[in-house]
């Protein structure tokens, strides 16, 4: 994308608006992102049964890392589909990787709640 020009305020302004559309787009088109959202009970839940400041954060942040991973395995797949719907190794592996990047930021979200309600 080119320069828009825009500075400052208008900038920021801007950068939300395009924000907004992602998470908009992501809830509409990605199921995987609309049961990640379910998740956000996890958030008042880790507010209740974290001991201190470090293990809330620690158990927020990781289901936050899963909806921002699921977020970019989502773009990934928009661009491979876009480019192009037949079989394609790279496509294929591109997709892959996603995948696998969110399997890991759900184990992530598991081994922290453990660790942490243990």
């Amino acid at each position: 994308m080119a320069y828009s020009g825009n500075k400052g305020l208008k900038r920021i302004i801007k950068a939300g608006q395009y924000s907004w559309q992602g998470f908009r787009a992501a809830y509409k088109h990605e199921e995987a992102f609309r049961r990640g959202l379910g998740l956000v009970i996890a958030v008042p839940l880790a507010l209740w049964l974290g001991d201190n400041a470090v293990e809330k954060s620690m158990m927020i942040g990781s289901v936050l890392l899963l909806l921002i991973v699921e977020l970019l395995n989502s773009a990934v797949e928009a661009v491979v589909d876009r480019t192009g719907l037949e079989l394609h190794k790279l496509s294929g592996r591109a997709k892959d990787m996603g995948s696998a990047a969110v399997l890991l930021a759900m184990l992530n979200v598991l081994v922290v709640w453990v660790l942490m309600l243990s």
